[in-house]
């Protein structure tokens, strides 16, 4: 299941969404700011997509982070790394 966050009006201290993605790994590592974590935080009280996502990412990680590097085929890891190239790519 994917969720599709839709964009919100926000007070000008409020995390919107995309900001909230951007920040997801620091706080699924436990490295926010303190004042960043309290903002990250009341995000996900008042969004109703936010939370189901950072739950969707906590799933992937638990299941991808049982695989090894041998799991991965080299045609399979040449391909997720094209798409990361093409991603980047299209970021910048």
């Amino acid at each position: 299941m994917t969720v599709h966050v839709e964009p919100h009006a926000v007070e000008p201290d409020e995390l919107t969404c995309q900001e909230l993605v951007e920040l997801v790994t620091d706080y699924l590592e436990e490295v926010l700011p303190p004042a960043v974590l309290a903002r990250f935080e009341a995000h996900l009280l008042e969004c109703d997509d936010c939370p189901m996502y950072i739950d969707q990412l906590r799933t992937t990680i638990c299941l991808v982070g049982r695989l090894t590097e041998s799991d991965v085929t080299p045609e399979s890891r040449s391909i997720l790394l094209d798409h990361f190239r093409v991603w980047k790519q299209s970021r910048d």
